[in-house]
């Protein structure tokens, strides 16, 4: 199994929540405590998308042979593409020192909820389904039929973020600033008191 080290930290939440924009802040604010976890999907980059930066861009045959081999911690298919976290990414964060950040789908969730992983679970709310449908309009990046499946999505993932249990907070993000002022302190009050006594010999 992956190796012990500092409980990762999962964010989960509907596309248009703002879970990508609170984890670019985060791992933006503390470089050297954070690292995400690059996940694999089939699905071709988009625009700007970096192969090993934003995934692992595979193709499914590949994916399908890694996931028989148990490479793979969780992975969920979406819009006819997988999706997945492998423990070789998780492992590559815990060996820097610095503590592991997971951006994953609700099924990918159920998966790591399995492991001994044991990791502290944010869900992102969005304000409103309407609001949400705005935002991903507002991207412009899909067909009609594509956006509608999202907020098909979005809807069963908000009922399950609902659920008490699945996760350990639930953000709303209606003010981003206010959103991510809530993700640090729930993160100073679950991992900070542990890393102290490493973080200031880290990097040097």
């Amino acid at each position: 199994m992956v190796q012990k080290g500092p409980r990762p930290l999962v964010l989960c939440g509907p596309s248009g929540s703002g879970k990508s924009t609170l984890l670019k802040r985060l791992l933006k604010e503390f470089p050297d405590r954070f690292g995400f976890s690059v996940s694999h999907t089939t699905r071709g980059p988009r625009p700007g998308e970096k192969d090993g930066v934003h995934y692992h861009f595979t193709n499914k045959d590949d994916m399908t042979a890694a996931v028989e081999k148990g490479e793979f911690l969780e992975t969920a298919t979406f819009s006819g593409n997988m999706y997945g976290t492998s423990k070789r990414a998780v492992e590559a964060v815990r060996r820097s020192g610095k503590i592991c950040v997971l951006d994953i789908e609700i099924e990918g969730v159920k998966q790591v909820k399995r492991t001994d992983l044991d990791p502290l679970l944010v869900f992102v709310m969005p304000p409103s389904i309407e609001e949400l449908e705005r935002r991903l309009r507002a991207r412009n990046t899909e067909q009609e039929d594509a956006l509608k499946k999202r907020l098909d999505t979005a809807c069963r993932e908000i009922e399950f973020g609902r659920e008490p249990g699945n996760f350990h907070i639930i953000i709303l993000n209606d003010n981003l600033d206010k959103a991510y002022s809530e993700l640090r302190e729930f993160i100073a009050q679950n991992l900070e008191d542990k890393e102290q006594g490493s973080s200031d010999t880290t990097d040097k």
